[in-house]
């Protein structure tokens, strides 16, 4: 679950991250009421759940009230990376002198969280690590300890910030990994954390991207997410339990498991395919939930031809074959499907699907070359 970057902000002062004064408003006018309480010189911002806002005109500056109200009249009227602009934060303009990243994530491979830096902020940390690796200072925390002064104070050092600065970025740098472990966020990030002509440091901008698997121990955060940014199918697809991200591609995949889902996805591609979604409908899995998954799937108009793979654990391949059943009872549009089924009940499961002329494979690879095959003649009709 990703947070607007005022709420981010927000967040980051409740653990002493200091930002910029700033409020947010939906209106031209609240713009410009919102500037002359802040002094004139401000930041519009564009309030909208993607990256390249600032690229897409959803940033600008304005040097007087009655400009940030023009200003936010256009901003509130683009649509960016499909995506309608409904509201833009108004922060008090900085001077910046120096412009630095700051941000914790997960690191998978070494089980714990990482804090990373680099001088070269302003930029998005993917290029950074592209065209200067070298920029990219890195500490690993523990977790039961926490970020210690010393490793603030390294990260600073190989920044080669100046020294007067150590202490104030070694607070920021604790509250921002305060922020990130009481959230149970996977990423807490500051771009840019600015030196400003005052000689102080100002998060000016946040990202947070919140563990959907933790909200339960959050449920004020959960009332932050914000319904307007979300796909309808995915915002369906989480009122069944199920894990669904749409993609770019036209093979629709329906599996058991987030690994298995990912391998599916892996071969697909690799044999040539392109997949259309990512979708888990996690172990235990009955035919409501495999009929809901289906539906959700085939409501994509991009979706040529769709696949199952279900390894019968938890889940029961004859349940799974019912919903397939249940589902294409409701369904109007017609595509290509193959099932593979493994595991618990599956040859009760592929009877099923026989008797009702479905076609069935015995491993991915052949399921995968099936869909792909039929998705090519579709597209190719």
């Amino acid at each position: 679950m990703k947070l607007h970057e005022y709420q981010s902000k927000q967040l980051f002062a409740e653990h002493g991250v200091p930002i910029p004064r700033g409020e947010v408003a939906e209106t031209p006018a609240q713009v410009r009421a919102i500037a002359e309480q802040l002094g004139g010189s401000v930041a519009v911002k564009s309030q909208v759940l993607v990256g390249g806002r600032g690229k897409a005109g959803g940033i600008r500056l304005a040097k007087s009230p009655e400009e940030a109200e023009q200003l936010a009249a256009a901003i509130l009227e683009l649509e960016i990376n499909g995506l309608p602009v409904r509201k833009v934060l108004v922060d008090e303009a900085s001077e910046i002198v120096t412009e630095i990243y700051l941000g914790v994530t997960n690191d998978r491979t070494q089980g714990t969280p990482v804090i990373i830096a680099s001088a070269e902020g302003g930029i998005e940390i993917e290029e950074v690590a592209r065209d200067h690796p070298e920029k990219i200072v890195r500490a690993w925390v523990d977790p039961l300890i926490g970020l210690r002064d010393y490793q603030a104070r390294n990260l600073a050092a190989a920044m080669e910030l100046p020294r007067q600065h150590w202490g104030e970025f070694s607070r920021m740098a604790r509250g921002l990994f305060d922020t990130y472990w009481s959230l149970d966020a996977t990423l807490a990030e500051i771009n840019p954390l600015v030196i400003t002509r005052e000689e102080k440091l100002l998060a000016l901008d946040g990202k947070i991207v919140l563990d959907d698997n933790a909200l339960y121990r959050h449920p004020e955060l959960e009332e932050l997410r914000d319904l307007d940014e979300e796909a309808p199918s995915e915002r369906e697809a989480r009122g069944h339990g199920l894990s669904y991200v749409k993609l770019d591609g036209n093979i629709g995949c329906l599996v058991n498991g987030a690994g298995l889902a990912m391998a599916t996805m892996d071969v697909i591609k690799g044999l040539g395919g392109e997949p259309a979604n990512f979708l888990d409908i996690g172990g235990g899995a009955d035919a409501e939930k495999v009929a809901a998954a289906i539906q959700i799937i085939l409501s994509d108009p991009d979706v040529h031809a769709m696949m199952f793979n279900i390894f019968g654990g938890i889940t029961r391949c004859d349940e799974v074959a019912r919903g397939i059943l249940m589902a294409l009872e409701e369904v109007s549009r017609e595509v290509y499907l193959v099932t593979r089924l493994v595991g618990t009940n599956e040859e009760l499961g592929r009877r099923i699907l026989a008797e009702a002329k479905m076609d069935t494979a015995s491993s991915l690879v052949e399921a995968a070359e099936m869909v792909i095959a039929a998705s090519k003649v579709s597209v190719s009709e």
